[in-house]
């Protein structure tokens, strides 16, 4: 068993370094390698994070035996082109959210995986969150009866941002749902599952991405209300309502340190700090899989990042957004 996991990174944005910065708070990892199209950005990214290597190429670092596993956090459109190399190159992925950007190209890195034997997961950090586990656990324990209700948002403004940048490009599959819109979905399909029906509205920006979504999951029992925006802020405390009572997520909901419930007209406030960013805990359980020798997480399967990226697709053939790559 090794000691430390050993990490490559490719895609030296702000999310890589704030993933770097909570991979120096897990003991049983390090940042060994990192790569970029541009060499002196990867020896300034490296130098900065003691990495023993910085790559001017992907490719470089994919075939680096000294790399246990990579966390590909690139634009949406190179996951999974990266993916893909890097599994063949024998390294296990943890890919950044969405893994892919439509049920075809999950499906394909899916079968990588499985043939290649390497572990594949989806970077969803909320999945990991402790107040969020908690509170999955206390709504699977039946804490405040059947739940029958679920109001989740994610929305800031950025329509002042340019255009060719990574929200606003349809090239870099931009766009409200694909970015933000994930975290309400994945979190009514958390409580409640798969939706038996789906209804969805856009307004659609002029270079042809969605700047606002509206959805209605239906369940026999429940409906989720849920909605991302680029439009304006919006209040990003989600609600879980059952027949017994209610549970609050605080803002920012995919990322809180803190939950309430109210029931039997108490309210109770638990804080579950976190100890970094909060990426820290996918990181852990990305080493936990790999130290057990298993090929997917238990707690956000491929079947989980298939069925999210299905809920996407259907979402967007009701609103009519397709990616000029898509045609």
């Amino acid at each position: 068993m090794k000691e430390k996991i050993r990490w490559g990174i490719v895609g030296l944005g702000n999310i890589a370094q704030k993933f770097v910065d909570d991979l120096k708070l897990v003991a049983d990892g390090e940042l060994t390698a990192v790569a970029s199209r541009d060499i002196e950005k990867a020896k300034h990214f490296g130098a900065l994070n003691n990495a023993k290597y910085a790559f001017g190429s992907y490719k470089e670092l994919f075939s680096c035996g000294d790399v246990d596993v990579v966390y590909i956090a690139t634009p949406h459109t190179s996951h999974k082109e990266l993916s893909i190399e890097a599994m063949k190159q024998g390294r296990n992925v943890l890919c950044e959210k969405p893994m892919g950007i439509n049920r075809g190209e999950v499906e394909e890195m899916i079968a990588v995986a499985r043939e290649k034997k390497v572990f594949l997961m989806e970077a969803l950090w909320s999945r990991f969150n402790p107040s969020i586990r908690k509170v999955k656990d206390l709504l699977d324990d039946g804490f405040i009866g059947d739940v029958s209700y679920i109001h989740a948002d994610f929305a800031f403004y950025a329509l002042d941002r340019n255009e060719n940048g990574r929200l606003l490009n349809p090239e870099l599959a931009g766009g409200s749902l694909l970015d933000i819109g994930i975290y309400p979905i994945f979190l009514a399909y958390l409580i409640l599952g798969y939706p038996e029906k789906i209804l969805a509205s856009s307004k659609i920006f002029k270079t042809g991405v969605d700047i606002q979504t509206s959805m209605i999951f239906e369940y026999p029992n429940a409906q989720a209300i849920l909605y991302s925006g680029l439009t304006s802020n919006s209040e990003m405390k989600a609600q879980i309502s059952g027949s017994e009572g209610t549970v609050y997520l605080a803002p920012r909901w995919h990322e809180t340190q803190e939950y309430s419930i109210e029931k039997n007209d108490e309210v109770e406030n638990v804080q579950l700090p976190k100890k970094g960013k909060g990426y820290e805990y996918e990181i852990e359980e990305v080493h936990r899989c790999i130290m057990k020798g298993d090929l997917e997480s238990e707690l956000w399967s491929l079947k989980n990042t298939h069925d999210l990226i299905r809920i996407m697709d259907d979402i967007r053939e009701q609103t009519g957004v397709v990616f000029p790559f898509e045609k």
